[in-house]
């Protein structure tokens, strides 16, 4: 029987919320085998083991955006009280977020390949990912991976040998893995689907996090912001990371500014607003809450370039908080 439960935005972990490490009796407000899929698509193998594990606590992670709100509305209609989904990359979430040992398992469903092989270097199965995960996995835990594409299939269980801490199982696809949208697409064309599961024989060295949390940045300015004027594309190269202040808005209800912004640093991406808006004694500039952003080095880089930004306008520094 399926667990049943009021769903709300719990369901959905922002950065904001993310906790180092997660902690999986408050994310799921219980006890039971904590499990990952890595690159959900539409949700469908996410909802059948949901289904089909009620004890299991299921984080699903993806970097679509339209398929993370795919997903949601599923689980939505499925009443599916043991999933939460997070839009981001999975290296990022098992390496800065997950606990020692705290993994039962984690499932990867048709992912891409990265064909050329000048982008390997960008596929989730290389063997330092491997290495990673067997610090995350409890002994006996396990990676699945089900493909269509057969040089990705044998690289994958290369870098696995490669990593010395996995056996090699090479199984039958079960059958809820052949009931996704890109299964059924490669069956009906007649292609073979391969799948293989990998479990943990050993362990790595445990490596430190790379994303390095901060206190937010914060600024007061003298100056008119109705001055300024032309705005182009900002690009801020720090250590661990990167900043590119896109796009500048005037708001229609003051002199206040919006500044659109994406901040890249060790496998997190994150989209945020910073402000600038008039108050009595000065021009404040700060990072809205908008999307619950974690609040990261990346992030603080990111008020510091629009407050350099603004100085450069014409404006004085009156006084900043860290």
């Amino acid at each position: 029987m399926k667990p049943r439960a009021r769903l709300d935005d719990r369901m959905i972990i922002r950065p904001g919320h993310l906790t180092f490490p997660l902690d999986i009796k408050i994310l799921f407000q219980r006890s039971g085998p904590f499990v990952l899929e890595i690159g959900f698509g539409d949700g469908n193998y996410l909802a059948r083991l949901a289904n089909e594990n009620p004890t299991w606590n299921l984080l699903g992670v993806e970097v679509s955006m339209g398929s993370m709100w795919r997903a949601y509305r599923r689980m939505k209609r499925e009443r599916l009280s043991n999933v939460r989904l997070f839009h981001g990359n999975g290296r990022f979430v098992i390496r800065e977020t997950i606990a020692p040992k705290a993994l039962e398992a984690v499932y990867v469903n048709f992912p891409d390949p990265w064909p050329r092989k000048k982008h390997w270097r960008n596929r989730l199965l290389q063997s330092s990912f491997f290495e990673l995960a067997s610090t995350k996995l409890v002994d006996g835990g396990w990676i699945a991976l089900t493909t269509d594409h057969e040089e990705y299939f044998e690289y994958a269980q290369r870098e696995a040998d490669r990593s010395g801490v996995f056996e090699i199982e090479e199984q039958t696809a079960p059958r809820a893995s052949l009931l996704t949208k890109y299964a059924m697409k490669w069956q009906e064309q007649k292609k073979p689907i391969y799948h293989v599961l990998f479990r943990k024989s050993g362990e790595a060295i445990l490596q430190p996090g790379l994303v390095q949390l901060a206190d937010m940045q914060h600024a007061v300015l003298n100056g008119d912001l109705a001055s300024v004027g032309k705005f182009s594309k900002l690009v801020h190269s720090f250590e661990g990371g990167q900043v590119i202040v896109l796009d500048a808005f005037r708001e229609l209800s003051s002199n206040g500014l919006l500044f659109k912004i994406l901040v890249e640093e060790s496998d997190l991406r994150q989209e945020i607003i910073v402000e600038a808006w008039e108050k009595s004694d000065g021009i404040y500039v700060g990072l809205q809450p908008f999307g619950d952003p974690l609040g990261t080095r990346g992030v603080k880089e990111a008020v510091r370039v629009v407050v350099d930004w603004l100085v450069g306008q014409g404006m004085e520094l009156k006084q900043t908080w860290i």
